[in-house]
């Protein structure tokens, strides 16, 4: 049975994009949260958050200098989490 994950990312960046992809590989649905900051999209970031977005994930943020992501304000992402199996804060 496929579960839903949410992946909160503040601090651990590059870790936490890493795992969201490979959270994919169980075939479960998996979004990303980028909370709180601009994502530093370099190195290996950039080439997770690139995978990320060719494997059609989800990735919203509540940081509006976050380019290319799906913005959300605070208070609609606090009414999304509870309709996730597990969330991952990184």
């Amino acid at each position: 049975m496929q579960k839903k994950i949410a992946v909160l990312v503040r601090e651990r960046q590059d870790e936490a994009l890493r795992m969201s992809l490979g959270l994919i590989l169980v075939d479960d649905l998996v979004d990303v949260y980028v909370l709180d900051r601009k994502l530093q999209a370099a190195g290996e970031a950039a080439l997770h958050l690139e995978t990320l977005r060719e494997m059609d994930m989800q990735i919203r943020t509540n940081c509006r200098d976050n380019e290319g992501m799906e913005y959300l304000p605070d208070d609609e992402i606090a009414l999304r989490l509870p309709q996730y199996d597990h969330i991952l804060a990184y």
